[in-house]
């Protein structure tokens, strides 16, 4: 069986054993192209070496080591000699997967470097590529190339050969790296446009007719489920469902932006609607008045928590689904990106035993993530911790949750209030929204309480000035605020295709205004099938803390005004938010244009 030639392909040869040698120190080769043969194989080694002496004669693992794994192997459960090595840390998945390719002479792909045909995908059914842990990349003299995490499987080749009527070429690849080439590739577009014609076609339900029995039949059923799926592999953190005169649009919002994901018959609408209303608990035949509701479901295994608007348009009712994702995911404080100083002062305040800590930003900006990421830092053995949300997006264990009930007359005020009679230690307030709540969390946090809370504000200096907004007086604002983070969200550029490149003047000229030097270049996503061709997969925060010292309280209660406060503390050695994301610039983390889309408006 021939080998196939294709870009990104690392033939095994002599000189390969280096080249896997240097993984240790860099995982270099994973981003490296090296010379094909395309003519022949000469490269290839007569007789394959056994995967204990690749993995010795690369240096990957002692003698001592491969003894003493043997050993587990042979009285242990099963576990293949790679697993084990991986399972006890000695290698990892990327050393293991060039070494297999020089064992079993078969080449390896770097699957961050490839760039698969649509068509291609349609010929391996998603349910056998998610079985058997492989993808199709090539079709080379008439074989089909798979990329396979465990290509001695013999059955699996075979089956894939009477699926396809092909012949199989197997190649070696990472499997964490082709889970996510199947995510990514296996769109669902297709298959959900396929279940929406059977029931937007054949049946004739108006907004009147539609009843709970329309919507649990299957078709309508299995769309919306791969819709939900779809959305959450495409790192998805809203869903929009929104009709229009002759259709019904699917957007998702990926690392901020809203993208267009599908359109759908306008047919469909009412049963796509009613199916999600089902799902929340909310009331189907209720379509003038906005509802909220939410759901969990299992996606890929985990449970994902959605949370869903409804409100009438002019076209009709449209939805949104915010997306939650999993709590281990967000609670830790060392994930939000904040640099090394501002965390230092962030954990300082958030151990205090009493005052106020508040996070200020526009809707999206991620205060929500860093309250939790907070109180999660804190000692639940020793407090009794508190929140009051809208909604609850996720549960902790070890603290008391409560959510917001308008019908049940539980506002954030009056929560706020029945919290105070449990004996808190800590409180965490959602949102201060208003004069009520505002003055209820500025008399807990004088009572001997840690409160954490948001508010909507443009900056942290701002933040102040929300306050006396709000009714607050200047001395109970000094008397309880010990600090105030503002924040913002950006987007990172991407891994798979960023290159350096040298800035504009103009970009060149703000950069060195705000960090006294010069930027010589910067890391740019060119664009590519993993991020969808924008340059940027994934998104971290941009902070500003402003710590309340004496200084700054008696320049708020002199008069001073936000500008007069932000500048003085920056002079004491605040770091700005656009003087933050710039530093991440500088750290090849993001682009100087995606931080002064951001952050530049109120700097």
């Amino acid at each position: 069986m021939a080998h196939a030639v294709y870009n990104k392909i690392v033939y095994p040869s002599k000189s390969t054993y280096n080249i896997l040698n240097g993984t240790v120190n860099n995982g270099a080769f994973l981003n490296k192209e090296y010379p094909i043969n395309k003519k022949n194989n000469q490269n290839l080694p007569g007789a394959s070496p056994t995967l204990g002496q690749v993995l010795l004669e690369s240096k990957l693992i002692t003698q001592e080591q491969l003894d003493r794994i043997l050993v587990i192997q042979k009285t242990g459960d099963g576990r293949r000699l790679g697993t084990i090595l991986i399972d006890e840390g000695i290698i990892t998945a990327e050393s293991l997967a060039l070494a297999l390719s020089i064992h079993l002479n078969l080449p390896f792909a770097d699957l961050s470097q490839v760039t698969i045909n649509s068509e291609l995908i349609r010929i391996i059914p998603e349910n056998v590529a998610r079985r058997y842990q492989l993808i199709p990349v090539e079709i080379s003299n008439g074989a089909l190339v798979v990329v396979m995490e465990d290509p001695t499987n013999i059955s699996v080749l075979g089956e894939l050969s009477a699926l396809t009527g092909m012949n199989i070429t197997p190649s070696v690849g990472v499997g964490m790296n082709i889970q996510s080439a199947i995510d990514l590739y296996y769109k669902a577009n297709k298959e959900i446009e396929r279940e929406v014609a059977e029931f937007s076609e054949s049946s004739e339900l108006s907004d009147v007719d539609v009843d709970t029995s329309a919507v649990l039949e299957d078709p309508v059923v299995r769309a919306v489920d791969m819709l939900l799926e779809q959305a959450v592999r495409d790192r998805a953190s809203d869903i929009h469902i929104v009709p229009d005169h002759d259709s019904v649009r699917v957007r998702y919002r990926v690392d901020g932006i809203l993208t267009e994901a599908l359109s759908l018959p306008q047919g469909s609408h009412y049963q796509i609607l009613s199916r999600i209303k089902v799902l929340a608990g909310m009331n189907i035949a209720e379509r003038r008045r906005p509802q909220d509701g939410q759901f969990s479901d299992l996606i890929g295994g985990e449970e994902t928590f959605f949370r869903v608007a409804t409100s009438d348009t002019t076209w009709g009712e449209m939805a949104t689904i915010r997306i939650l994702g999993r709590t281990d995911s967000i609670i830790n404080l060392d994930i939000l990106g904040m640099q090394p100083e501002i965390m230092e002062s962030f954990q300082r305040i958030i151990q205090s035993p009493f005052g106020m800590m508040l996070v200020a930003g526009p809707t999206g900006s991620g205060k929500t993530t860093t309250l939790y990421a907070a109180i999660n830092k804190l000692d639940r053995s020793r407090n009794n911790i508190l929140t009051i949300e809208d909604p609850v997006e996720y549960n902790f264990q070890g603290i008391n949750q409560i959510q917001v009930n308008r019908a049940a007359d539980i506002t954030f005020a009056s929560g706020l209030r029945g919290i105070m009679r449990l004996d808190p230690d800590k409180i965490m307030i959602g949102e201060i929204r208003d004069t009520e709540t505002a003055s209820s969390a500025i008399q807990a946090s004088l009572t001997g309480h840690l409160v954490l809370s948001s508010i909507h504000a443009n900056d942290s200096a701002g933040t102040l000035f929300r306050l006396i907004h709000l009714g607050i007086d200047h001395f109970l604002i000094n008397s309880s605020v010990l600090g105030m983070v503002s924040q913002r969200l950006i987007r990172l550029s991407c891994p798979h295709c960023s290159t350096m490149v040298k800035p504009s003047a103009d970009i060149s000229k703000v950069f060195e205004i705000e960090m006294g030097e010069p930027l010589k270049e910067y890391k740019k996503g060119e664009g590519c099938s993993y991020c969808h061709q924008t340059g940027y997969l994934g998104r971290t925060g941009v902070f500003e803390l402003l710590v309340m010292d004496n200084n700054i309280r008696k320049m708020f209660s002199s008069g001073a005004s936000a500008n007069e406060i932000k500048s003085a503390a920056i002079e004491k050695g605040m770091v700005s938010m656009l003087k933050d994301g710039l530093t991440k610039v500088k750290q090849g983390l993001t682009t100087p244009i995606e931080v002064l889309r951001t952050v530049y408006s109120v700097d």
